[in-house]
């Protein structure tokens, strides 16, 4: 069954593409998100900063989620929505399972890494002691041609 998105969620979805394309333009992966509270309320953004930080871990969702922590002063993040322009890999989707999200709004399926439904579905496994809704394809296109495109350019450079 298809999900059915809000005008919020295509509203928050087309900040994430914003900061997807400041990923690219800082030479990351454009890959942009963004952590909203259960009011409705801004609480974090991310981009994914791993190429320029030197860190493995700072994808966009990470990245969020960690500024969303610090500005709450909790690890908990319940009942809290993430809107990501790329379906989370398996690292991202188990924060986001620890950090008791309420749901992961995605663009684009990662049909080689993807953990929520794409290759694995590690949201909503039952053997976790928490579960998360997960709806993707919000602006999917968009977000797939994003990162289709940045890799055809990336591949097209000579020495990279």
């Amino acid at each position: 069954m298809k999900p059915t998105f809000s005008p919020q969620d295509e509203t928050w979805m087309q900040q994430a593409l914003a900061l997807a394309a400041r990923a690219e333009s800082e030479g990351e992966v454009p890959v942009g998100a963004v952590l909203v509270g259960p009011d409705g309320a801004l609480l974090a953004e991310g981009w994914n900063r791993n190429i320029g930080d030197k860190d493995p871990t700072a994808h966009a969702e990470i990245v969020a989620m960690r500024r969303a922590g610090q500005a709450l002063g909790n690890h908990r993040l319940v009942g809290c929505t993430l809107y990501v322009t790329l379906e989370p890999c398996a690292m991202c989707a188990m924060a986001m399972v620890h950090a008791r999200l309420a749901r992961v709004v995605y663009g684009a399926d990662d049909p080689k890494t993807g953990a929520a439904g794409s290759v694995f579905n590690l949201l909503s496994d039952s053997r976790h002691n928490h579960r998360l809704v997960a709806e993707g394809g919000l602006l999917g296109d968009e977000a797939g041609r994003r990162l289709t495109d940045y890799f055809r350019r990336k591949r097209a450079r000579p020495g990279l």
